[in-house]
């Protein structure tokens, strides 16, 4: 293999790939490489730790075919500190070394043979749901921070995603917390799908997105086992959770007794200074919501109390259309949704105290988010 590129070029194709990279524990040690093959005219960048693969691809100049793994970690630090300049790199079969030459930088980096590591899933062209990549990238951000981060339960660690006629949703929850977010397709996919995606993985296909423009196709392989994502010079496959996802229709609120109309960034900041007080108090706050009287407009009260750190109170102008309601949230939980809405306003809904209460983007019917209440201490 005998292949020059660019160092810029090169160094984002390895930033792209590294999430992939299995740790140096790794039982097989051919998984803490990345490889390096030349593909139809390109260099293709590519790394796996089983779960998950990322294979990028760059222009680059090839001079002879060929195919090396190396150290992921040995070649992105030297590859980030060689100037922005063209890299040659050559591989010496016999010793399954690569020659990495840039300026007045020459190193020699000691490989695996690229037959050693595993076969990563390519895309093929056929049954696949196209979506635009504004339109998941926000998909993902409101709804993978609601999945489990306990790998002992590894079916809330997924994000449930149905795929039916032009409509795409993802659903996620951690059994406090519950996020839903529905789009549209560019086409209808011929084949309702119903599929478990790690929301480890969907974060990474938000992170290598970028500013990509072209529409992302999903795809799932032959095997049913994983799925995959075909961007521009990138592919992302993961492994899929083969489990059953909790039926969450069921605790869905069908009605409410009050809505509120707050402002959302307003919303946002009571609840980050009340948190300062919260932590102390296992994230615990207290919200008040409380009708308008005559020309008086409605209000919401954030409370936090802390034994040792003291208190804060936070006041808001609210649209209240129902009862009166005193309800406890576990403060970060509201933090993450309502960073998660992108709407200048959002309706809260709730029935009673021990109910769960929803929220939801004003103007947005693509989105909700379901919240658990916490139980306040008397007082």
């Amino acid at each position: 293999m005998k292949v020059s590129c660019l160092q810029e070029n090169l160094a984002r194709g390895l930033s792209i790939v590294s999430r992939a990279v299995a740790p140096r524990t790794a039982t097989l040690p051919v998984l803490t490489h990345i490889v390096l093959a030349t593909d139809h005219g390109r260099l293709k960048i590519a790394a796996t730790n089983l779960e998950l693969g990322i294979s990028c691809w760059i222009g680059a100049k090839v001079e002879d075919e060929g195919a090396i793994t190396v150290p992921a970690r040995t070649f992105t630090d030297l590859v980030a500190l060689l100037p922005a300049d063209r890299v040659d790199l050559e591989l010496n079969i016999r010793t399954q070394t690569l020659r990495v030459h840039s300026g007045r930088t020459d190193a020699n980096i000691k490989g695996i043979d690229a037959q050693e590591f595993p076969i990563i899933p390519t895309f093929q062209e056929g049954a696949a749901a196209c979506i635009e990549p504004a339109v998941l990238k926000k998909m993902i951000a409101q709804v993978v921070f609601a999945a489990a981060t306990d790998e002992s339960r590894p079916t809330l660690t997924g994000v449930l995603t149905k795929l039916e006629g032009d409509k795409i949703t993802m659903a996620a929850t951690d059994g406090f917390r519950l996020s839903v977010r529905s789009d549209r397709l560019k086409e209808p996919v011929g084949e309702p799908r119903t599929i478990l995606i790690p929301a480890k993985a969907l974060v990474e296909v938000g992170r290598v997105m970028g500013d990509q423009d072209e529409p992302v196709a999903i795809s799932i392989t032959p095997s049913h086992g994983q799925v995959l994502f075909h961007m521009k010079d990138v592919d992302v496959v993961a492994q899929l959770i083969d489990q059953k996802f909790p039926d969450y229709e069921p605790i869905i609120p069908k009605r409410h007794d009050t809505r509120t109309i707050v402002n959302t960034a307003e919303m946002l900041k009571a609840c980050r200074q009340a948190s300062i007080f919260a932590r102390d108090s296992l994230d615990t706050v207290r919200v008040l919501i409380k009708p308008g009287e005559e020309l008086e407009p409605g209000k919401v009260t954030v409370v936090a109390r802390a034994d040792e750190t003291g208190d804060n109170q936070s006041e808001l102008e609210a649209t209240v259309v129902g009862n009166e309601i005193e309800i406890g949230f576990n403060v970060r939980y509201l933090i993450e949704a309502f960073s998660a809405v992108d709407t200048p306003q959002t309706a809260i809904e709730t029935t009673q105290p021990r109910s769960p209460a929803v929220i939801r983007a004003l103007g947005d019917d693509h989105f909700f988010h379901l919240v658990m209440p916490m139980h306040l201490p008397k007082g």
